[in-house]
């Protein structure tokens, strides 16, 4: 019996914790709602457009063309994140510039913005008498004014008004 074992490495650094931040926001599905795709379209825009995400995020490159040489080698780990089958050519140029046509339609975009902060943002109502902000100490080269420019380091905020 002679079972050939395949072993496949990949350096996944911080592509899981992406995939999972993105995953919780529910960001693939939410994309796919709001977006329409063209009906040759094969698989989920959502994912491709997360995968892109992930990949601007981890490599701190926007550019199109570096995307399917970074999915090529992290295939695995992207099947993984986003729980679907994806091939390279899902992260081709070509489909992430059509993914990218989808999302400058600025009513769908304003409609997706608007979902996405709802599951994202929390408002709180509070109701301060009293702000205070101290800020970070800087050093400059200025000279004090007599309107009171540069006096201190730190801003309070008094009900309507600010004051030095």
């Amino acid at each position: 019996m002679n079972d050939q074992l395949t072993i496949t490495t990949e350096r996944v650094d911080d592509i899981p914790v992406l995939g999972a931040s993105v995953e919780r926001f529910g960001l693939a599905d939410l994309l796919d709602e709001v977006f329409v795709a063209h009906g040759n379209w094969g698989g989920s825009p959502g994912k491709m457009l997360t995968g892109w995400l992930t990949h601007r995020l981890s490599e701190a490159d926007h550019r199109l063309k570096r995307v399917q040489d970074w999915a090529a080698k992290l295939l695995t780990t992207l099947r993984s994140c986003l729980g679907v089958e994806v091939n390279v050519l899902d992260f081709s140029d070509d489909r992430l510039a059509a993914g990218l046509d989808m999302l400058s339609d600025e009513a769908r975009w304003a409609s997706f913005e608007a979902a996405l902060n709802q599951r994202t943002l929390r408002v709180y109502d509070l109701r301060l008498k009293r702000v205070r902000i101290d800020t970070t100490t800087g050093s400059g080269y200025w000279q004090v004014t007599e309107d009171g420019l540069f006096n201190e380091g730190i801003v309070r905020i008094i009900g309507p008004t600010c004051r030095n």
